[in-house]
């Protein structure tokens, strides 16, 4: 009997690729797609790596395919965005190897800036896509993304959601297929994609797209369960199981193909049921072209474009059933919050001190933006707060943001953040950037990178140092300090932002939560010095709140002993004492 084990979607998804022989993985840290390559560096067999940015994880692959090896590259919805440029072009050039994009798409914002629809990019890169219900699914159609990569010579994407990705299911185990390598012959006109070249391989594109959607017709992943005809649903992914929940007794077309559709098969299951609907989370792309067929169908009329699906929902949407349901008990509303000790506030109480506002970026300290702190202003991308800033003085001059900075933290700005000040550098910009350095990637669950010392196998390698990049890029001022020195911080942030030029401040401090950060203070309060001024409750440390006769009390279990109340504390009410 076949092994049986409970799996996430992540890590069925890194199963099957285990399972598909792949030898390269290559993936850049972001929920929901984080768990994969997490997975995927138990494999031995596999070699596995963080890359700066998800563009460079995606041409890692596409390399390793080109070599004649199975390969994958792995990213959050937004992370498709950066990896596009080289996704796009490689559609056309095709591959040698299996080559697979995972694309992990969030709908509802849990831990995204937008809930972008991947299968929209895809389509527009005319790269195939396929869509699982379940862990089951995401290993078996990480495995046949392989084999439909090489059979019809094309980068395929596997597209999951949150949903899929962290909920648990039955996976059945079976062995690694060990692939042989596909030889290697040089060939121009397919991988060289200059104009004369490229012109041929788009004609070749749309022909392959047209007899994929010719196969997909007859493709087990794509299946018809008949039952009543009354209600027949198209849907796919996680929807289908709010479907079989909510109308056990519809007609199904589940599809595993997303792109490209099966035309012949839907027109074939619409006539055969009374009233059609498509139901698929985020944007109409099953839906649109469904209805451009001529097909009658329902669909987001009733149907919203926004966050996650329910059986509820469509009961209440296609049924209209009123559901009796109980409404839960009201519970306190718990934003999120930086950790007691996180180098982060302590960084942004100085800010908030000088009245600086900062253009922002992507990471654990966009909570800078919330109350109490109240420092970030924008958001908006990956490394995207340098060049906001840069915007902002050739917009309106030096003296608009000497009251302003750009704050980034070190995975980021290995990420994007690089390039970002090197054109600060180059097109002659003034501002002040500060880099938060706490030595990891903090707010997908700690991954090392470049500027770490240790790759995702383990392997202990030179850390490449934030500050000689800088210094390399011609900056002059580059000034590394400790993240709770405050009062040196709030010294050197009120020299840089009136520096005309580039200046760059590092705020060094490792994450509370790393393993390696060990608790070496604690605070030891004293009620009689305290005058209930609340200084010390400024920055918002979740382990300090005020007693009931209105000193502070610290509450022992979640303090880490930073140190920056009593560092805020003119009166000694607070001290940090050694353990």
């Amino acid at each position: 009997m076949s092994e049986q084990k409970i799996m996430l979607g992540n890590e069925a998804i890194a199963r099957g690729a285990y399972e598909a022989g792949v030898k390269v993985s290559a993936a850049y840290p972001g929920t929901p797609s984080t768990e994969i390559s997490e997975n995927i560096v138990k494999y031995p067999e596999i070699y596995c790596e963080w890359s700066p940015n998800e563009k460079v994880a995606t041409e890692v692959a596409i390399g390793a395919a080109i070599s004649g090896v199975r390969a994958m590259a792995s990213m959050k919805h937004v992370g498709v965005n950066v990896a596009s440029d080289p996704l796009y072009t490689i559609s056309y050039g095709g591959i040698n190897g299996g080559l697979v994009l995972v694309a992990a798409d969030d709908p509802g914002l849990y831990s995204s800036q937008n809930e972008q629809d991947s299968r929209m990019v895809a389509r527009a890169a005319m790269v195939p896509v396929l869509e699982p219900s379940d862990s089951q699914e995401a290993k078996d159609f990480t495995k046949l993304a392989f084999e439909l990569s090489e059979k019809y010579d094309t980068p395929m994407m596997v597209r999951t959601t949150t949903r899929i990705a962290h909920s648990q299911g039955i996976v059945t185990l079976e062995p690694r297929v060990e692939v042989e390598d596909k030889p290697y012959s040089r060939n121009p006109a397919k991988f060289v994609m200059m104009p004369g070249n490229a012109k041929g391989r788009h004609v070749y594109v749309e022909q392959r797209l047209k007899q994929m959607a010719e196969d997909a017709c007859t493709l087990p992943v794509n299946r018809v369960e008949m039952r009543d005809t009354k209600i027949g649903v198209i849907t796919s992914g996680i929807p289908y199981q709010y479907v079989r929940e909510a109308l056990p007794d519809a007609s199904v077309l589940k599809l595993g193909l997303v792109h490209p559709l099966p035309r012949k098969l839907i027109e074939e299951f619409a006539s055969k049921v009374d009233t059609l609907y498509v139901v698929e989370e985020l944007e109409p792309v099953i839906e649109e072209q469904v209805k451009s067929w001529g097909i009658k169908a329902i669909g987001k009329e009733i149907l919203t474009v926004q966050g996650e699906y329910s059986a509820n929902m469509l009961r209440k949407a296609i049924l209209h059933q009123e559901l009796d349901i109980e409404e839960p008990a009201a519970v306190p509303a718990r934003p999120p919050i930086l950790c007691p000790g996180c180098p982060h506030r302590s960084v942004f109480s100085v800010m908030n001190k000088l009245g600086i506002h900062a253009a922002g970026d992507i990471g654990c300290y966009t909570l800078g933006a919330v109350a109490p702190l109240n420092v970030i202003d924008t958001t908006v991308c990956m490394g995207a707060s340098i060049s906001t800033l840069h915007g902002m003085e050739k917009a309106k001059g030096r003296d608009y943001i000497r009251n302003w900075v750009a704050m980034i933290g070190d995975s980021t700005f290995m990420h994007t953040g690089i390039n970002s000040l090197m054109n600060m550098v180059y097109n002659q910009s003034n501002g002040t950037v500060i880099i938060m350095d706490n030595s990891t990637t903090g707010m997908t669950g700690h991954q090392d990178h470049a500027a770490t010392g240790k790759t995702l196998m383990g392997q202990e390698v030179p850390a490449i140092s934030i500050y000689h990049m800088c210094k390399a890029m011609g900056i002059e001022h580059v000034v590394e300090v400790d993240a709770f020195d405050i009062q040196t911080l709030e010294k050197v942030v009120k020299e840089e932002v009136n520096r005309d030029g580039v200046s760059v401040i590092i705020t060094k401090s490792p994450c509370v939560l790393l393993k390696t950060t060990k608790t070496t203070h604690k605070l030891v309060v004293h009620s009689d010095k305290c005058k209930k001024c609340g200084l010390c409750l400024k920055p918002g440390c979740p382990a300090l709140t005020k007693a009931e006769d209105g000193t502070v009390k610290v509450d022992a279990t979640m303090c880490n002993g930073c140190g920056l109340c009593a560092k805020r504390c003119p009166f000694g009410a607070l001290e940090q004492v050694a353990l």
